[in-house]
């Protein structure tokens, strides 16, 4: 295995863990209302569906670029993805089955990963230079982390209840990101500099409120 190969491998390693993040952030509140069984069940399988489909886009990724108006379509689910986690009703758990809940709680892993991993997709298909083999032993070995990292935040989350507000914020903002980031709406936001550094904040401040809000009345 030569220098220019290990280099490759351990910056795609670096991209997925950096851009892992917020991956983790998703994987911890789509899955905090279960039972610790279901949890973990949740984690492994969203997880596990989640590389497959990453590995299949990475594929496409060329393909992808070419799709107008990818990144603010992603961003608008990724910001509805946000407020749902945000208002999700404790105390329906009780009149949910277990493995429906379950179920729900993969398919929300698996679709957030989908529409946050488009900057991951793309900068790992850079860094592979068109080696699927770099991206998958890229991935094999990041998952692990980002899983243990979902785990973490969740015992925070259990100990905090707070921090959910602060994921939904982290959630936001990556939106907001990446709608700024859409090329077909690039000329707009070039005439409107100021309102693409504040629109990841607008989109935290819209996402937190209208869950505060929500959530305030569902107490009443």
């Amino acid at each position: 295995m030569d220098l220019e190969l290990i280099t490759s491998i351990i910056l795609i390693i670096g991209i997925d863990i950096v851009l892992g993040g917020d991956n983790a952030i998703v994987i911890a509140l789509a899955s905090r209302n279960l039972p610790e069984q279901q949890r973990n069940k949740a984690i492994f399988l969203g997880t596990g569906l989640a590389v497959v489909v990453r590995i299949f886009l990475t594929i496409l990724a060329v393909y992808l670029l070419t799709i107008p108006y990818l990144q603010l379509i992603g961003g608008i689910l990724l910001l509805i993805i946000a407020f749902k986690l945000l208002v999700s009703d404790d105390d329906d758990s009780s009149t949910i089955k277990a493995g429906a809940t379950l179920r729900a709680a993969v398919k929300t892993i698996v679709f957030a990963d989908l529409v946050m991993g488009l900057d991951n997709v793309i900068a790992v298909a850079g860094a592979a230079h068109g080696n699927i083999l770099l991206v998958i032993i890229g991935l094999l070995v990041s998952v692990p982390i980002i899983v243990w990292g979902s785990k973490l935040i969740l015992y925070l989350m259990e100990r905090f209840p707070l921090l959910v507000y602060a994921g939904a914020g982290i959630l936001a903002y990556t939106a907001g990101n990446m709608i700024c980031h859409e090329k077909n709406l690039a000329g707009f936001f070039a005439q409107n500099h100021p309102f693409e550094l504040l629109f990841p904040l607008i989109a935290i401040i819209i996402v937190l409120l209208s869950g505060m809000l929500v959530n305030r009345v569902r107490t009443k």
